[in-house]
């Protein structure tokens, strides 16, 4: 027993109990890391209602289930483009080209016809 303090108070003991704890700590905080990564939601997931297509999918209602959360019913965005109130040019949603104008100076159109009957014309980058 004796000479166990006196290994643990010598200068080599302590530096052994110092890597030991270090390793210690980096273990525990790696396991953890990973447990905080495990969940076990599922996701969102849209449901329709039985009998309705998701061929015109702007104008449905759904219902978005979150793991976490009940049903919420929400409708689809109707405005499928969109133009900056100070361009010439308009953007459909899923354009890239259109992502940098900011939201505030966005105006938004229903149809390829209401943005061109507006006087804006469609983006080469999204054609």
């Amino acid at each position: 027993m004796e000479k166990i303090k006196g290994f643990i108070t010598s200068d080599k003991g302590k530096d052994i109990s110092i890597v030991i704890i270090v390793i210690f700590v980096g273990l525990s905080s790696f396991l953890l890391g990973r447990l905080s990564v495990v969940s076990k939601s599922s996701g969102v997931k849209i449901v329709y209602p039985a009998g309705q297509s998701t061929d015109k999918i702007e104008s449905q209602t759904a219902t978005v289930l979150n793991g976490r959360a009940a049903a919420l019913p929400f409708k689809t965005n109707t405005q499928s483009y969109f133009a900056s109130s100070r361009g010439k040019k308009y953007y459909s949603s899923g354009c890239a080209a259109g992502k940098s104008i900011k939201v505030e100076n966005r105006v938004y159109f229903a149809s390829k016809a209401e943005a061109e009957k507006a006087g804006y014309e469609l983006s080469s980058s999204c054609r």
